[in-house]
């Protein structure tokens, strides 16, 4: 996965142009004067005062200097744009994995794109299959079996009784069912989770986009930055979150360094200041490290922790710390009467309750898989049955062992394979949950609350011209029934019962008789008679 660092933690790594915030700290820190802020009403420097290039703050027994802070008044103007929907050329898609145009790295990487489409069928489809992962596994028992049989015709005979085909084939059965049912489980829980993220996500759009009011005057404009801040924040929860379940601690990648810039986190101090660690995070593992990755080498699979073992600055937990943001900004809207409603006080902390919720519920998941003993036996176990397999197969397939154990052991190690892939739903195999695509819809989502129009009335949609409340009875609109008396128009709702029932009686008629044509028609075309 290619991505650009931000500015502020990596300045060794190419980048896109500066941010706004980067021109605005440029812009205010060149029109500065260090002697009117230091000089006293006599002209003289007073000693207290320190240069800004002076200034320090704690970082772990070191001192380093602290940009100076911008005021209202000594803000730059922007720059002047054609109009706010403007395309952004050099901004990439944040919530995409890779931006090749080929989509070769989506193919051998996941999670799998849930919007693509293939034609091939399903037997035939390699992307998102366990083959890979198979290969050198069953590459080693043709060899054992190749072995044993040559040494069966050309040396002694090796083949036993096949009582151990029915003996180890439960136990075998058993096991590699467990393991299945334990994996996809865990597989559908973290589904589960998402959900109730997505379900909070925009109950909360709606409590603080719809239902908080805005104030009066110059007030209303900071009301309604604030919320859209606000909603940002829900969409960097979502994406901490993601980059959480993956061990990816710091905040410098494209989909959350901007969504957490302006918050104070450990996460975001330790960007800053390991910016040789953060650039190690982001390079991930080379190109022979993949690829034996891709096709299940053992040795080659690297400890998805060690970003965070080699931290020498703490992390924290950065989804817990936007939760706690989210509520200070709730807190402040009741404190304010801005949300004065009682029952959507208590829908804003409840669905907040459930962010904390699925935090603790997906990191629950992650850190709780199959017991090592379990997972040790069954492996064990299931290796056992398929290097015994060939003797007890020698005595009756002759030569035909050597396919028929490969093609067992692909069904055996099929289903064992399987279990270990969707044990961890929240990685980037490809069989993986597409968390990509979760927080996209999320961000979409709060895009769409927030493009609703801040109404006080019901007025502009209820008495609208196209409403026609009586359709598909009647395709009178709203103005016309209200000139009509009550009675006339309950009587109405009945008949658009007893119509639907009716119409729908009909319909089915209608289709029973298609279907009969439908019917002796092929059957005259098989007779070739005319009908």
């Amino acid at each position: 996965m290619s991505i650009q660092p931000p500015r502020s933690s990596l300045p060794a790594v190419a980048e896109p142009p500066a941010p706004l915030s980067a021109r605005l700290d440029s812009s205010a820190s060149s029109t500065t004067t260090t002697t009117s802020t230091m000089a006293g009403d006599d002209g003289q420097v007073d000693p207290t005062q320190r240069l800004p290039d002076q200034q320090h703050f704690f970082n772990g027994g070191a001192e380093k200097p602290r940009p100076p802070r911008l005021s209202v008044e000594t803000l730059p103007e922007l720059d002047p744009i054609p109009t706010l929907m403007s395309p952004r050329h050099n901004t990439m898609n944040p919530f995409r994995r890779v931006n090749n145009p080929l989509e070769i790295d989506d193919y051998f990487t996941g999670p799998r794109d849930t919007q693509k489409h293939s034609k091939w069928p399903l037997f035939m489809q390699m992307h998102g299959s366990i083959l890979p992962k198979m290969m050198l596994p069953l590459l080693g028992v043709g060899a054992w079996t190749t072995m044993l049989t040559v040494i069966n015709f050309k040396v002694t005979n090796l083949g036993i009784h096949n009582i151990l085909l029915t003996v180890l084939g439960f136990v075998v059965g058993m096991g590699l069912s467990f393991r299945s049912s334990t994996a996809y489980e865990r597989y559908s829980e973290g589904r589960r989770y998402w959900a109730s993220l997505l379900l909070a996500c925009q109950t909360l759009g709606r409590v603080y986009w719809v239902h908080a009011k805005e104030r009066d005057g110059e007030l209303g404009k900071k009301d309604v930055l604030a919320k859209l801040t606000v909603l940002n924040l829900l969409v960097a929860f979502s994406v901490a979150l993601k980059h959480r379940l993956r061990f990816e601690p710091y905040t410098c990648y494209d989909d959350i360094s901007h969504l957490v810039a302006h918050l104070d986190t450990f996460a975001q101090r330790a960007t800053e200041e390991e910016p040789d660690k953060t650039l190690k995070a982001l390079q991930g593992p080379g190109f022979f490290k993949s690829v034996g990755e891709y096709i299940g080498v053992s040795f080659a699979a690297s400890n998805p922790r060690k970003v965070i073992k080699k931290a020498s600055r703490p992390l924290g937990n950065l989804p817990l710390e936007i939760l706690c943001y989210l509520a200070t900004y709730t807190d402040e809207l009741i404190a304010n009467g801005q949300l004065p409603v009682p029952m959507q006080q208590t829908l804003a902390y409840n669905n907040m309750a459930i962010l904390n919720d699925v935090l603790v519920g997906t990191d629950r998941v992650l850190s709780t898989p199959l017991p090592i003993a379990y997972a040790i036996a069954i492996a064990q176990i299931t290796w056992v049955y398929i290097l015994l397999l060939p003797f007890q197969l020698l005595p009756t397939l002759k030569w035909i062992t050597i396919p028929a154990t490969i093609a067992a052991a692909y069904i055996i190690l099929g289903l064992l394979m399987i279990g270990r892939e969707i044990e961890n739903p929240f990685g980037r195999d490809v069989n993986d949950l597409p968390l990509e695509s979760y927080c996209a819809q999320i961000a979409e989502d709060m895009d769409i609350i927030a493009c609703r129009k801040k109404t006080t009335t019901t007025a502009d949609w209820i008495e609208n011209i196209d409403n026609k409340p009586l359709w598909p009875l009647s395709n009178s609109g709203w103005q016309v029934w209200m000139n009509r008396g009550e009675d006339v128009i309950r009587e109405a709702v009945h008949m658009k019962l007893e119509s639907n029932f009716e119409t729908r009686k009909e319909l089915d008629k209608l289709q029973s008789e298609m279907s009969l044509m439908d019917k002796v028609r092929r059957m005259s075309k098989a007779t070739g008679s005319n009908v």
